[in-house]
């Protein structure tokens, strides 16, 4: 077998994940989710959309680039990636595989989900990529996770809530527990992220689950 037929065949057996970070607090959920995926030898398509680069700036130490090529090449050095595991996708571009049902992976986490994009999602608004992205796992019946960041919630915020749940997506609002005695933000940021990856299907060691020991 050729180095790039090998190549190909191992990207292709990788599981493939959607994560999208929106202009919520908590971006550091969505910067810690990639970074987990990657380590499970993920490939991970990433959306960032310009609100949250400016809760990235405004909330973390990172520096992600706004253009997406030097931003792909960032995340590649941030998380240690191997070739053909990140993916990132402007807001535009709809010819990328998350935009449509042929192409696009079987799971997406928008981590953290803000509550326009949440109202977006909901009416099947699909007015950049996050928005299409996420039609498409609704459309498809793909696994669709939506980490909300906001309180409190009023009754139009409830009903988009409703609605996506009905059609099958899943609520996960960013409440961290404490019996597991966090002694970090870190730790709290980890209770979510472990909480998504169970959802994901996936073994993580960030925490035990409830009644495990740690």
């Amino acid at each position: 077998m050729s180095s790039d037929n090998k190549n190909v065949s191992e990207t292709s057996q990788r599981e493939r994940v959607t994560v999208a970070l929106t202009g919520a607090s908590g971006v550091q959920y969505g910067i810690r989710l990639i970074e987990c995926l990657i380590a499970l030898d993920c490939e991970v398509s990433v959306l960032i959309s310009k609100a949250a680069h400016v809760v990235i700036a405004t909330e973390t130490e990172e520096k992600f680039p706004a253009d997406t090529h030097r931003l792909e090449e960032a995340l590649y050095q941030r998380f240690s990636a191997q070739p053909g595991q990140i993916r990132v996708y402007g807001r535009e571009n709809w010819m990328s595989p998350v935009a449509s049902g042929s192409g696009a992976p079987h799971k997406m986490v928008i981590c953290p989900c803000s509550t326009g994009t949440l109202s977006a999602i909901a009416t099947a608004a699909s007015n950049n990529l996050i928005e299409r992205a996420a039609d498409v796992a609704l459309k498809e019946r793909r696994q669709l996770i939506l980490v909300h960041r906001e309180a409190p919630y009023h009754e139009v915020h409830l009903q988009h809530m409703l609605t996506l749940t009905r059609m099958g997506a899943l609520v996960m609002p960013a409440s961290p527990g404490f019996y597991h005695h966090p002694e970090t933000v870190n730790d709290m940021v980890d209770f979510i992220v472990a909480r998504v990856l169970d959802q994901l299907g996936f073994d993580q060691g960030l925490m035990p689950r409830w009644g495990e020991s740690s």
